[in-house]
């Protein structure tokens, strides 16, 4: 669940408890500098809109729209506007645990913790997988795909672009571990399952669960939990249940929830697909 600090029309900020309480920023800036400041985690930005010009280790740098940025714990800093438009960025301030875990964890080993020596990162790549994890942890989500996608984003923008780049472990082949994956989402679908019960489950780290897991069964763990929740969801649609009580029983947040997904997967909304399976027992009786 995600605790929202403050909301306006120019700035949000709000915090993931899955993830650790991980602060997150989405804002606007215009007419608007930062003074020379510290933070004692990493500062992690995309740049959506317009370029930030930033002042950091005594030189000058311009972040343009579609950069990522990356301010190392305790490093003094100063942001403003690159011109008089503004900029529009979305950030992530990690612990410097958080970012360390995510570095030993895809590594298969205890990492120090990582560190950037270039502020400004050009990166297509990691710039969209990183605009893509805050869009998803501004809205409700469950935890296991906050959780797994979180770790995956954090890896590949260390293991790209930290100054102690490592490779990740081989994936393998752990064919009980990923049954015993499969068969705990079937059977807690409807709760919110996390990646430490996974990974507890399977005994494996959970990146290299999450790499294994996406590679065998071709979805990573939320996704096939999704699937698994709307097939849910399609039999009691089907057996004539509310779609209110069908988005609680399959372990949907609500309503929209169950929507997005069960479009997403199928390509009809959940009401189409019950008043489309309300036609066919009416025609089922006629017969």
């Amino acid at each position: 669940m995600s605790k929202r600090v403050t909301n306006d029309r120019s700035v949000k900020l709000w915090r993931v408890q899955a993830l650790r309480n991980l602060e997150l920023q989405r804002a606007t800036r215009e007419g608007h500098s930062f003074p020379k400041r510290l933070h004692e985690g990493f500062e992690i930005s995309v740049i959506d809109r317009g370029a930030e010009k930033l002042l950091y280790r005594g030189s000058s740098y311009i972040a343009p729209m579609g950069s990522v940025v990356v301010i190392n714990p305790g490093e003094v800093h100063a942001a403003s506007s690159a011109d008089q438009s503004g900029w529009s960025y979305r950030s992530f301030y990690p612990t410097a645990a958080d970012v360390r875990d995510a570095a030993s964890s895809a590594a298969g080993r205890i990492l120090p913790t990582p560190s950037f020596s270039t502020p400004v990162i050009q990166d297509k790549h990691v710039c969209r997988i990183l605009r893509r994890l805050h869009t998803l942890l501004e809205s409700p989500n469950s935890a296991l795909a906050q959780e797994s996608y979180s770790i995956w984003v954090a890896s590949q923008l260390v293991t790209r672009h930290g100054d102690y780049r490592t490779a990740p472990k081989a994936v393998g082949k752990e064919p009980k571990a990923i049954k015993l994956a499969k068969e705990f989402i079937r059977a807690n679908s409807s709760d919110n399952v996390t990646l430490a019960q996974l990974t507890k489950e399977t005994g494996l780290s959970s990146f290299h669960l999450v790499r294994v897991f996406t590679a065998h069964v071709g979805l990573p763990p939320h996704a096939y939990l999704n699937q698994v929740r709307v097939n849910h969801a399609r039999k009691l649609l089907a057996a004539g249940h509310s779609i209110g009580h069908v988005a609680s029983e399959s372990g949907f947040v609500d309503q929209s929830h169950l929507a997005r997904h069960f479009k997403r997967l199928l390509g009809i909304t959940p009401g189409q697909y019950a008043r489309a399976g309300s036609s066919w027992s009416e025609r089922s009786l006629a017969w």
